[in-house]
């Protein structure tokens, strides 16, 4: 990958991986991350795409002001400016966690034809209690050994199968909020963490009509599935998968599943191009993920294999 180059926007710098041509994917990265998760996806995606993938303002190598906010919807406000920067009007925003929340920022802004979210915040649904103990954080707990011992718990708790990301990507994570700087960064960011930001989300995505893809760990401790399922209910164009043995970091627990679902998504969703095998009969078989038709009654459903069985069961004691 090329070095990033550098974007300014109102509150400060933004260091930005830019790579690849064709229809812009933009990448947000959630907390305590940075565009460093996106690495073997935006390789992925360039092929076919011009792939953008900042680091939000405070993370990463972007710049750390102190007198900036780092909310929702201010970091929205910043990868907008970044977007007008870039010469980009309207792009595919691909979102995980905080990242999702600002996705869903762009979309209810008009400024995305397609969505992919994953495990992204949902309003209402905010996990106060995890980030009030270090919002709450007294002076001798800030501090870089308690900044660096959250940041590995993090991933600790938020990912199924640990061994997968590199220790090295860990600490270039726990390096990014080094310093004085860094480590006030670090807790404007848990202060930034309130849940804010969508509170017109419910009624601004009654009228979306682009395509959006939710995928959600089941056993995420952050987010619960209920969240993925009142998101999904709020979003007509939506298709939810939920995704077993996958936590809270669902790129990183399953990158050889997901990367390439990702991909075939925003090909046949976002670009609306035909699938690159052809009539092949021994290519890939597609899969088209869509919502459930509401004239679908899943209890009937489930009922008539009941039945079914219990009719088999009759059959076999005669």
């Amino acid at each position: 990958m090329p070095a990033p180059r550098r974007v300014r926007s109102s509150a400060g710098e933004l260091a930005v991986l830019d790579v690849g041509e064709g229809p812009p994917v933009i990448l947000l990265h959630g907390f305590p991350q940075s565009s460093l998760m996106w690495s073997d996806l935006a390789g992925l995606l360039a092929g076919r795409f011009r792939v953008i993938a900042p680091d939000l303002l405070g993370a990463g190598d972007s710049d750390k002001p102190a007198d900036a906010p780092l909310g929702l919807e201010a970091q929205a406000r910043y990868v907008g400016e970044l977007l007008d920067g870039l010469g980009v009007d309207r792009v595919a925003a691909v979102g995980a966690g905080f990242g999702g929340g600002v996705a869903q920022r762009l979309a209810l802004e008009g400024r995305a034809d397609a969505l992919v979210l994953l495990n992204p915040v949902v309003h209402g649904h905010w996990p106060a209690e995890l980030t009030r103990t270090l919002q709450d954080a007294p002076p001798e707990q800030r501090v870089p050994g308690v900044v660096a011992a959250v940041i590995r718990s993090a991933f600790d708790l938020g990912m199924g199968h640990r061994t997968r990301m590199p220790h090295a990507r860990t600490e270039a994570y726990v390096r990014a909020f080094d310093g004085v700087d860094g480590m006030a960064a670090f807790f404007r960011w848990t202060a930034a963490l309130d849940g804010s930001g969508l509170e017109d989300a419910a009624e601004g995505f009654s009228r979306l009509e682009i395509p959006v893809l939710i995928l959600w760990g089941e056993d995420d401790p952050y987010h619960s599935v209920d969240a993925a399922i009142q998101l999904n209910e709020w979003i007509d164009t939506s298709s939810l998968g939920l995704l077993p043995g996958c936590v809270h970091f669902v790129l990183e627990d399953a990158i050889d599943t997901i990367g390439p679902m990702i991909y075939e998504y925003l090909r046949a969703r976002y670009l609306r191009a035909p699938h690159g095998h052809g009539a092949d009969p021994t290519g890939a078989v597609m899969i088209q993920l869509e919502r459930r038709p509401p004239w679908v009654d899943l209890a009937e459903i489930e009922q008539e294999y009941d039945d079914d069985d219990h009719d088999d069961e009759e059959e076999s004691e005669a």
